[in-house]
């Protein structure tokens, strides 16, 4: 008959539960994994794969019995690691959407706005299209492999501990939201410098011509500029993109 005692059973069970519920954690905060479409049975398997493949790269665990009040501590640190990474990953995508935002702005197209059932808010059009492409972008330069790596090295940097909080007092993750609106100015920065001249060819327009009925005439100039200007920079948003998310997951390594 095969016995197994409770010592076998917690260290054999320890090394997987850590990385599975930091995992979980991140998948339940980062976008498109973390949104209502993904089930959430198919990211505790995600999470379940992940912790089993990283096994050979991953500190050695502490063997404690899950009963304890250690365990919970160690619980929460792996929900507070795990969501902040995911949050760090959200930040990265709400600075793109952030510029698409004041973008909308400035071609007049924040009337077009629209809720979102995904994140359950209402955006303009442009900061939906940037969401998307960005979205697609996140996948293309693998992105996700990026978060998997940050997340397995965050073992390292951050290993399995009785003090929950030390990871935060270390991070200081309340001041990533900086990194926020100045990624996101410096994507629009060019086509609000850009339409800020539209602007002012078109109000020397109306002070030389007064005979011109301006809201008519400079609606579509605008929003043809504003779109001409989309289409020439959208190709350089992958930098902007990729050195944000770099310096973010930075944090985690």
């Amino acid at each position: 008959m095969i016995s197994f005692s409770e010592a076998q059973i917690l260290a054999w069970l320890n090394p997987l539960l850590w990385p599975f519920l930091r995992a979980l954690a991140l998948f339940s905060a980062m976008p498109i994994l973390g949104t209502r479409n993904v089930p959430m049975p198919v990211r505790i398997g995600l999470a379940g794969l992940i912790a089993f493949a990283a096994q050979p790269t991953l500190p050695t665990a502490p063997v404690v019995a899950l009963d304890s009040a250690l365990a919970l501590t160690l619980v929460v640190q792996q929900a507070v690691i795990g969501l902040s990474l995911g949050f760090a990953v959200r930040l990265v995508f709400a600075s793109i959407e952030f510029a698409g935002e004041i973008i909308g702005l400035q071609m007049g197209l924040n009337f077009a706005g629209f809720f979102d059932p995904i994140s359950a808010t209402t955006a303009t059009a442009t900061s939906r299209f940037f969401g998307t492409t960005v979205a697609w972008l996140f996948i293309v330069i693998n992105g996700h492999l990026l978060v998997i790596a940050a997340l397995v090295q965050s073992f390292g940097a951050f290993p399995v501990g009785p003090e929950p909080f030390a990871f935060l007092h270390q991070v200081q993750p309340q001041r990533w939201g900086a990194d926020l609106f100045s990624t996101g100015l410096w994507i629009a920065l060019p086509l609000i410098t850009m339409l800020l001249f539209v602007n002012l060819v078109l109000g020397a327009i109306s002070r030389v011509a007064p005979q011109i009925n301006i809201f008519a005439v400079g609606f579509p100039v605008t929003l043809g500029v504003g779109l001409l200007g989309l289409l020439l920079t959208l190709p350089a948003l992958q930098i902007p993109f990729t050195m944000a998310l770099d310096r973010l997951l930075g944090y985690f390594r």
